[in-house]
């Protein structure tokens, strides 16, 4: 994205759109960015209803997240309002084995998730 619409990479940010679909569903790769599936949200679950996160359910410790769409966009379009920077580790001991943030969207406060230990994993 940047070489292609010639922007600055130290300008640059991910956005991540969480889709409503499964693996399944997908037909096939997009124009610009990625699809990402795969991954488990721990401390919370997606709710698919409002787009957003919400409360877990009892008994479910690491609910599957929907295909999350990635693309790269300019810093200053990114949205900073009802957004939770939720951390991506590889297993469940943090750590070591973080590799990234992901800005989700929230009706609640950000520091009610961080309390709560949110994160997504990408092996359960």
């Amino acid at each position: 994205m940047a070489r292609k619409n010639e922007w600055p990479l130290d300008k640059m940010a991910l956005q991540c759109d969480v889709t409503k679909k499964s693996r399944e569903d997908m037909s096939g790769p997009p124009r610009e960015g990625a699809y990402v599936h795969g991954l488990y949200m721990e401390g919370a679950r997606w709710d698919t209803q409002t787009s957003m996160i919400g409360e877990a359910r009892l008994k479910e410790l690491a609910p599957p997240m929907p295909v999350i769409f990635i693309k790269a966009i300019p810093v200053d379009r990114m949205e900073t309002r009802n957004i939770y920077e939720c951390p991506v580790y590889k297993t469940k001991q943090r750590g070591p084995t973080f590799v990234w943030t992901f800005n989700l969207k929230t009706k609640e406060k950000a520091a009610k998730w961080i309390l709560g230990g949110v994160a997504l994993l990408l092996q359960v």
